[in-house]
């Protein structure tokens, strides 16, 4: 139901409607909460999923490849939106452009969007059958609907190998009371363009700053965020979640100091390109630290029957604290820029400000990360505590 919803809305979110640019706004901003609503089920239920089919030994780099895929999509996302609107410059040139950038935006552009959102479609259709041929998972069948038989029997579909079927077991954990139980994309085009390394969106029409963003992002994703996944998927099962999320959280303090102390460095024309690789490594470090991690960690440390919701809620404040990095800190740094520049400061300020309450931030997550339990080389149920909770029933009897 979550993939058929992404489906639908992506679809939808092409096909917005209107009769003024507010009520197409309104149309889009509709479809895009609903396919928020499809990707908040969908990330818990990925991560589950590998979680409960994975063996303990490479399990994390199991899950880890399931959020890393994502960055291929960013950069396929990147590659088509600079081959359309190649296309569409190619196609529908605005000889006006030097006089008035706005005014030159072709009508055609609106067309170009739509295909940009829609496309999006395309690689969840097909595998909205591949789900539906997918069993439930052996733990929930187990634990939470109780049959025994048909966990190990759907195990054994899916390994290919002959599970032996456990009912004492299983009724002892499925017989346990409830009350036994006890995310970064940093805005990236404004920053871009405060750097100057694209230039502002009024000098420029619509075609040509979609063509710049695209290449921008591809460039940010083939070089930093792509490796910066796989790093994760390569290591994990190596040296631990805790270590690469501790690791993740260091570094991304450092280059966001780095870039925020000595703002007006970075600022210079000569010097962009020093920001951009700067600014490239922390997506590095994020993915290869904290924004894996805690895509990996919830699928691992809750009993079976919280899994999916209690990632549900992990991943749900990640994108909370998205949604205050996009909009609270672009405000923040717009709003001082203009009041700075009224007296007399440097333009700039505002931005290196954010990037200063951004490297606190990561730095408490470093601190925070002390409190994140280590689930390398552990079977499910001994991180999430199920198996010594077990252990102590049966001994007490």
């Amino acid at each position: 139901m979550a993939l058929l919803l992404m489906v639908i809305c992506s679809t939808g979110s092409g096909l917005s409607f209107g009769n003024t640019p507010s009520s197409v706004m309104a149309t889009l901003c509709f479809f895009r909460f609903w396919l928020g609503f499809g990707i908040g089920g969908d990330y818990p239920l990925s991560a589950t999923i590998m979680s409960e089919y994975a063996n303990k030994k490479t399990r994390g780099a199991f899950i880890a490849a399931v959020f890393a895929v994502q960055g291929f999509g960013i950069l396929a996302g990147g590659v088509f939106a600079i081959i359309i609107s190649a296309a569409f410059k190619a196609r529908f040139p605005a000889p006006a452009y030097e006089v008035d950038p706005i005014a030159s935006t072709i009508p055609q552009a609106d067309c170009a969007w739509r295909i940009i959102l829609m496309v999006g479609a395309l690689p969840a259709a097909p595998t909205y059958y591949w789900r539906t041929k997918m069993p439930e998972t052996a733990r929930y069948t187990a634990l939470v609907a109780k049959n025994a038989h048909q966990a190990a029997s759907d195990m054994s579909k899916v390994l290919q190998v002959e599970v032996q079927v456990e009912q004492e077991k299983v009724d002892q954990l499925a017989a346990r009371p409830e009350s036994s139980y006890g995310f970064q994309n940093l805005f990236q085009k404004d920053i871009f363009s405060a750097v100057g390394w694209i230039p502002k969106a009024k000098t420029m029409i619509a075609m040509e700053e979609v063509y710049r963003i695209g290449r921008a992002q591809t460039l940010i994703a083939l070089c930093s965020s792509v490796p910066g996944y796989w790093f994760t998927v390569a290591f994990i099962d190596r040296i631990g979640r805790f270590t690469i999320q501790l690791m993740g959280f260091f570094f991304m303090t450092v280059f966001m100091f780095a870039l925020a102390i000595p703002y007006d460095h970075w600022a210079l024309k000569e010097n962009r390109i020093g920001f951009v690789v700067m600014y490239s490594l922390t997506f590095v470090f994020a993915n290869f630290g904290p924004n894996s991690t805690t895509f990996v960690v919830p699928a691992e440390i809750f009993p079976a029957r919280f899994r999916s919701t209690c990632h549900g809620i992990s991943d749900a404040s990640g994108k909370l604290g998205a949604m205050v990095g996009a909009f609270g800190f672009l405000y923040l740094s717009q709003s001082q820029d203009k009041s700075k520049a009224e007296h007399g400061y440097p333009a700039g300020i505002g931005m290196r400000n954010s990037l200063i309450v951004l490297s606190v931030i990561n730095l408490l997550g470093l601190f925070f990360t002390f409190l994140v339990p280590e689930s390398k080389g552990k079977s499910l149920e001994e991180v999430s505590g199920e198996q010594d909770m077990d252990t102590k029933e049966h001994n007490s009897a």
